[in-house]
């Protein structure tokens, strides 16, 4: 066993395993630990370099009697950096502590403990490393302490109905719905990023909490512990990336369905509102506009001049955004191309299929610089050169057709190792190429994302989630918890995105309520695949943008006159928000805010506000209180300490205390903080 300093950075050798604490930043840490003879030049996550700290190294004796063998004397050691500090104990046991209050204790049930209740004979450790057999990685588990009380947020987006994430276990993986964002935020004052994309697991017990890498060369975390949730995200984003300043000219309505399958449809769409004296800011063109998936072009069967199409909505001030998938059909002119250079995700076993939705696909291998640079100039020739503004990145996980992680890999190493980073890639194919041709912010639209996304012009939506009441209370939860993982620019399918019956009564009141909770969120975009099924196919080729199903029209007005109201209602109140809302996004490049915030994240002294679930702030000025269920026209509302009107009256309340307030259909309970 050595504990040594080495400059400004502690490093711990034992049994095989080298372990390095280093200040990273303000009141923050990183602390990595390999089996291996180095440390790889990863930073993964921790883009940013971080402000130059100066930590205190510290060596001490600590005597020691419970391992039955008598008492000894054993060197410990500690590294502070502002207000965290961790310390190292003779067996590699670390502990953190906030302001010197212990917040965090790695978990350890075996003899050589630094504290007598540690010396058990489970032979439990810390840090457990299994070599993979036949490869040059290890599997990793490592267990912390559980904290009594502890409340834990972030980690990204969930399907599920609990925002506080003590008790839960989480898949480290990216899928249709779940991004996988390794961020935690505590209610004990600390932050820790797990930084590391391999696939695994996190449980966040009452026993113990377990993260677990199913293959990699090191472990790397960071921590920081900071004042409250405002400061913690502040120094989270500094290493890791904030987002640009959003353009302004995006900050209204985004117009989508499932799908427009001609350039006559956008057409007819976007003048239809110019009619109705509707801005829309930016109009979304879906999947099957192409020839076959990896072609990345337009069926000029039913795009015969894209360019011309695009200066027309230019002329009205929309901007274009087109859907681009990372599969490639065998039948694409583009397969074998990519294939015979090594440019598509290879398969460990069987044959070379890796999605196989209306194709037999293989998906783009996006860790390989020489694809990203292929599939951009495609795209660019095809798409960005007839005008279009940006892109929609779907599928971006990648949506593999079955999740066996363990049978894909890529030009860096097996999926296991890394995959969890392939969105935030995938995004880089084009944020990297148009930061340089375009003038002004890039602004991309993905499914997925990973620690550090924000930085790479991503809005960032929810998935294909159902059309239910349920669904929508867990998007609320998801939003809030990609917010405190970083990425600010989170939005959903208003509405959900699988809706069978469009005429449905009920369908029609969670759409209204869905949109007020959009207005009041970081991007307003009407999506969505709406049935019934039964408009009839262009024609009856196998191949290009006419054999697919479409869905219903899903514009402002397509749900009735009186639901039409209602949203243009709420249109209006999202431009009068304008000014308002380019100051949300402002903050969020400077300090890396959310827009829709957690009620803790304003009030984080008000212990009610971290229990609250079912209600938000937009940004320091609007609490929200979205309606979750059919047939609820009125809610109840906590409102902390202070004075808060109510938008829909004016009557002003005093807070610290909870009021019932009416929700009828044209309206979702607003409180303004003044």
């Amino acid at each position: 066993m050595s504990l040594e300093k080495e400059g400004n950075v502690l490093v711990f050798k034992k049994g095989g395993e080298t372990l390095r604490i280093e200040a990273w930043g303000k009141n923050a840490l990183r602390v990595r630990a390999t089996m291996q003879r180095e440390f790889t030049d990863r930073d993964w996550a921790l883009s940013e370099k971080p402000e130059k700290s100066e930590p205190k190294i510290e060596f001490f004796e600590v005597e020691y009697s419970g391992d039955g063998f008598g008492a000894c004397k054993n060197t410990h050691a500690s590294i502070t950096n502002g207000r965290v500090k961790a310390e190292i104990s003779y067996a590699g046991i670390l502990s953190f502590y906030r302001d010197d209050k212990l917040i965090l204790r790695e978990y350890y049930r075996s003899y050589g403990g630094t504290l007598s209740k540690e010396s058990r004979c489970l032979k439990t450790i810390n840090r457990e490393w299994k070599g993979i057999i036949g490869g040059t990685g290890h599997s990793l588990n490592l267990k912390f302490e559980a904290n009594d009380g502890e409340k834990i947020f972030g980690m990204g987006q969930y399907q599920q109905s609990y925002m506080d994430l003590k008790g839960c276990i989480l898949e480290l993986a990216q899928r249709n719905s779940q991004i996988s964002v390794p961020f935690m935020v505590s209610s004990l004052g600390y932050g820790l990023l797990w930084n590391n994309p391999a696939v695994g697991s996190v449980t966040f017990g009452r026993n113990y909490t377990e993260w677990i890498a199913r293959s990699t060369k090191q472990m790397d975390y960071w921590i920081t512990a900071d004042e409250d949730p405002k400061a913690i995200l502040n120094n989270y984003t500094a290493v890791t990336g904030r987002a640009p300043l959003y353009p302004e000219n995006l900050m209204g309505l985004w117009q989508c369905k499932l799908r427009y399958r001609t350039q006559d449809e956008v057409l007819e769409v976007a003048r239809a509102y110019k009619k109705e004296g509707i801005k829309i800011d930016q109009i979304v063109i879906d999947f099957f506009h192409w020839t076959l998936q990896g072609d990345w072009k337009f069926d000029t069967k039913y795009w015969p001049d894209p360019k011309a199409m695009v200066d027309e909505l230019h002329s009205m001030g929309i901007k274009v955004i087109v859907s681009v998938w990372p599969s490639v059909d065998r039948k694409s002119e583009n397969f074998y191309p990519m294939m015979d250079r090594g440019l598509l995700i290879k398969t460990e076993r069987g044959a070379a299929q890796t999605y196989d939705y209306q194709g037999d696909c293989v998906e783009i291998d996006v860790f390989n610089e020489e694809t990203r640079k292929y599939v951009w100039e495609v795209c660019k020739k095809n798409y960005y050169d007839y005008g279009i503004d940006g892109f929609w990145l779907d599928n971006s996980e990648p949506d593999y057709g079955v999740y066996d992680f363990e049978n894909y890999r890529y030009c860096d190493g097996p999926a296991l190792e890394i995959s969890n980073m392939y969105p935030q890639m995938y995004s880089r194919v084009f944020y990297d190429e148009m930061k340089n041709l375009k003038d002004g912010t890039v602004v991309n639209l993905l499914r997925c994302a990973w620690a550090g996304s924000q930085k790479y012009g991503n809005v960032v939506w929810s998935g294909d989630v159902p059309s239910t009441f349920e669904a929508f209370y867990d998007q609320l939860q998801c939003g809030l918890n990609m917010g405190l993982a970083g990425i600010p620019w989170w939005t959903t399918d208003i509405g959900g995105f699988m809706t069978d019956d469009v005429n449905d009564p009920d369908f029609r009141q969670l759409l209204i309520r869905w949109y007020q909770f959009a207005v009041y969120s970081a991007v307003l975009r009407m999506h969505g695949d709406r049935g019934p099924y039964n408009i009839p196919a262009l024609d009856d080729r196998d191949f290009g943008g006419g054999y697919l199903h479409t869905g219903q029209p899903n514009e402002l007005w397509s749900y009735g006159e009186d639901n039409y109201r209602i949203m243009k209602k709420y249109y209006d109140i999202r431009i009068e928000m304008h000014d308002y809302i380019k100051s949300l996004y402002d903050e969020a490049h400077e300090n890396g805010s959310p827009l829709i915030r957690t009620m803790f994240y304003e009030f984080p002294k008000d212990e009610t506000c971290w229990d609250l679930r079912d209600q938000y702030m937009f940004g320091s000025k609007y609490l929200c209180a979205p309606i979750f269920k059919l047939n609820e026209f009125e809610r109840e509302v906590y409102l902390p300490a202070g004075k808060w009107k109510l938008t829909s009256t004016g009557e002003v309340f005093d807070g610290g205390r909870r009021v019932t307030v009416a929700a009828p259909i044209d309206y979702m309970p607003v409180f303004e903080r003044i």
